[in-house]
């Protein structure tokens, strides 16, 4: 074959969808997402993301539109599956409610998931546009949330130290590390001298197994300052199990608590200090809280929290930073009221 003739077939193949050639008018959504998911996607997202994108496949894209053509698929069928999945889109209505429809954020996660399929259609010229840039996924839901008030506090650590596990949570309220986080934690992670924990991996529970993993981001890997009086729990905890490697082993199986287990333990300790039934994260929200209006400054706490930025930090907790910036500013104006008394600036 010339060159000349080897060019014009690679142009033609180019226009008729890169590698696919012809039979790129004839490839399924169904037959896409599969092939795109074990390529590009389930080799570089953590197990567990990994999991929810099969569920958002399987359950939802392939039913509702997986037998389009790539090269059909419209934004108007897109859109059409979103409205289908956030009206009816349960597969059974749960016990305590009837309603079938799934949550804002599930149908969020599927347009995500749908745009980075179809992104890369477009750059591997199987199709020439991503026809979920037109869509509207709903908004997002902000989730409630709530905190232990200060003044319960001792109450709540009281209670832990009861069941037997204050210096867990008591570094869970001083450190605001995400469950998975705190289970992870072995001793070799503690510096002692420095009172400092280092944060590098976080434990989960998938299909009845432990599974320890990275943290969630980049920035969740991370070094924190801890109180004295945690490094002084922690020793005491140590004396306990010197030579178990785990921070924090269940007393059943001498290994990592399993993270489920850690929040059936947090809810009792709630009752047992007559407190509201609040979420395991919400202690990493309680201590956030506690920090902000202790004057820890937004980029301290974020780094502390492994926020990948300040803004995220600061947009989370607006409801406090708006707080904070009144007494600021009062406190400014007070300052400001009392200098122009004083130089007789006024009047």
């Amino acid at each position: 074959m010339s060159s000349k003739r080897h060019r014009k077939k690679q142009a033609a193949t180019g226009r008729a969808g890169g590698a696919w050639g012809k039979r790129a008018d004839r490839v399924t959504l169904a037959e896409w997402i599969t092939i795109w998911f074990d390529a590009y996607c389930k080799p570089i997202v953590r197990p567990s993301t990994a999991e929810c994108y099969q569920s958002f496949i399987k359950n939802h894209i392939i039913p509702n539109i997986g037998a389009s053509a790539l090269s059909r698929l419209e934004s108007i069928d897109i859109q059409r599956m979103y409205n289908n999945i956030r009206t009816v889109g349960r597969v059974q209505a749960r016990e305590d409610n009837m309603d079938r429809g799934l949550s804002n954020g599930l149908v969020r996660g599927v347009h995500s998931l749908l745009f980075q399929c179809l992104e890369q259609a477009v750059r591997d010229r199987i199709i020439p546009y991503n026809p979920v840039i037109s869509c509207k996924p709903p908004p997002k839901e902000k989730s409630e949330m709530r905190i232990i008030p200060s003044e319960k506090i001792g109450e709540y650590l009281k209670a832990a130290e009861e069941c037997g596990v204050l210096p867990m949570f008591f570094l869970a309220l001083c450190t605001g590390l995400r469950r998975g986080e705190l289970l992870a934690l072995l001793w070799s992670d503690l510096d002692a001298d420095n009172n400092t924990i280092s944060v590098t991996k976080q434990v989960s529970g998938r299909n009845g197994e432990l599974v320890v993993s990275a943290p969630k981001t980049h920035n969740s890997i991370r070094v924190i300052a801890i109180p004295e009086q945690a490094a002084e729990l922690l020793s005491v905890e140590h004396a306990k199990h010197p030579d178990n490697p785990y921070m924090f082993p269940s007393p059943v199986t001498g290994r990592m608590y399993y993270p489920d287990s850690v929040g059936r333990m947090h809810k009792r300790i709630l009752m047992r200090a007559g407190l509201e039934n609040n979420r395991f994260h919400d202690l990493r929200h309680t201590f956030s809280t506690l920090a902000l209006q202790n004057g820890v400054d937004i980029k301290t706490l974020s780094n502390m929290l492994g926020h990948y930025s300040a803004g995220f930090t600061l947009d989370t907790y607006t409801h406090v930073t708006d707080k904070i910036q009144r007494e600021a500013a009062a406190k400014v104006g007070l300052f400001m009221k009392m200098a122009t008394g004083a130089t007789g600036a006024t009047g």
